[in-house]
């Protein structure tokens, strides 16, 4: 059974029980089809929390969650945080009664989205099949791959997880495997700088006993809804008859069947990706006030504006989503005259559609969001052009701005309606 080392890529022709005779360090890795699995998927350990604790080295040993003020949730937490119970998606004010010493800190997109940059960066070095998730994950094809870089999928995917923790200060799991379901699956189960493969021989025995909601893309109530008709674990639908799974549930009914054996016939698309990214915030006391809210659209604006910038794509259609008092959900969406990914007309649109709105205050959240996204390469009029010569002024500076802030800091340069 082939071998290597995580730490010094040693390889091994068999496997190596205890550590390393190379470097004497324990993170040894073998399997069967080692050398033959080509599909990996990478994902930054508690991705927010670790660039944080890399920027503030006095945060190494404390829990720190990444979220808004008390009325907020948690965006996501460190490791220590995660062992006294807190969690994503948790209400800050539940998070902070499990963790009361937790530092807690608002998240700095620009600063996550440049270090999502840098790693996308040094993933383009392997493969020019990279197929982005979020800022903090990927999906990579490795085929063919061995002869140019002098390694098999598995050795090169440790290397570049080392040189993303020694390059960057930000650690990350692989999963690895024949499919893009498995290798997602498999980068979750040995976290944080965890390495999990899983080969086609063994694809059936590792499934069948998991939930049904271990699946990719069934939900809590899809979840429920399979158990109340008797499909408890993958096995049950493994062995259901597919044209019955797909008269129960229409057309996942087949992915169902498929992928609770482990078939995934997907490809690592470089064209795929997020389908909209969006910011919101929600606010420790109701707001009516315009100047405010059209303050907290403009950071907004911005943080959504540096993530679509960091994943090279812009959008053509503009959305605000507010939460009212009384907790009902408001939406309102724009398409612009043309792709975009610039701040100042994201906050132009949404400014608008915010004054729509504005009548059912006060609000309890705000969130501004981009969709119908294109690559930022096919954006023919990226500096504004349709707008006139002093739109394309304030696209430059704009530009400008931003290459300041990348390089000295997310608060080096700020606008005065930043200060609402």
């Amino acid at each position: 059974m082939p071998s290597f080392c995580r730490d010094c890529l040693t390889r091994f022709k068999e496997e190596i029980a205890g550590r390393c005779p190379e470097c004497r360090r324990p993170r040894l890795l073998a399997h069967q089809e080692l050398d033959d699995l080509a599909i990996a998927h990478m994902d930054c350990d508690a991705f927010y929390a670790a660039v944080e604790k890399r920027d503030n080295p006095d945060l190494a040993d404390r829990p720190v969650i990444i979220g808004g003020g008390r009325r907020g949730v948690v965006s996501t937490c460190c490791y220590i945080a995660r062992i006294a119970g807190v969690r994503s998606a948790m209400p800050m004010f539940k998070a902070l009664q499990l963790c009361p010493d937790a530092e807690v800190i608002r998240p700095r997109m620009e600063a996550y989205s440049t270090v999502s940059r840098q790693i996308r960066e040094l993933m383009l070095e392997v493969t020019p099949l990279v197929e982005p998730l979020s800022l903090d994950e990927a999906f990579l094809d490795l085929t063919g791959t061995e002869r140019l870089l002098g390694a098999p999928p598995a050795v090169t995917m440790a290397r570049l997880a080392g040189r993303i923790e020694t390059e960057l200060g930000v650690t990350a799991s692989i999963g690895l495997s024949h499919c893009k379901f498995l290798a997602k699956m498999a980068s979750d189960l040995d976290k944080p700088r965890g390495f999990t493969v899983v080969g086609r021989a063994e694809t059936v025995a590792f499934l069948a006993g998991r939930p049904v909601g271990s699946i990719w893309g069934v939900g809590a109530s899809l979840a429920a809804r399979l158990e109340a008709d008797g499909f408890h674990i993958n096995a049950d639908l493994a062995a259901a008859d597919p044209t019955d799974l797909i008269r129960r549930y229409g057309r996942i009914g087949q992915r169902l069947s498929e992928l609770s054996r482990g078939i995934d016939k997907r490809r690592v698309d470089p064209g795929e990706g997020a389908k909209s990214i969006s910011s919101e915030t929600t606010f420790s006391e109701d707001i009516t006030g315009w100047e405010p809210l059209t303050g907290h659209l403009w950071r907004l604006a911005v943080r959504t504006s540096d993530r679509a910038k960091a994943k090279a794509v812009a959008g053509s259609s503009v959305t605000v989503k507010v939460k009212t008092a009384s907790f009902r959900t408001l939406t309102r969406q724009v398409r612009l005259d043309g792709p975009s990914n610039l701040a100042d007309r994201l906050y132009a649109s949404g400014e608008n559609l915010l004054a729509e709105l504005k009548e059912h205050a006060p609000f309890r959240l705000i969130g501004i969001g981009l969709s119908n996204l294109v690559a930022e390469s096919e954006v023919h009029d990226a500096a504004g052009d349709l707008f006139g010569e002093g739109q394309v002024r304030r696209a430059q500076a704009e530009m400008a701005t931003d290459k300041i802030r990348q390089k000295f800091g997310a608060d080096a340069i700020i606008r005065g309606r930043a200060l609402r």
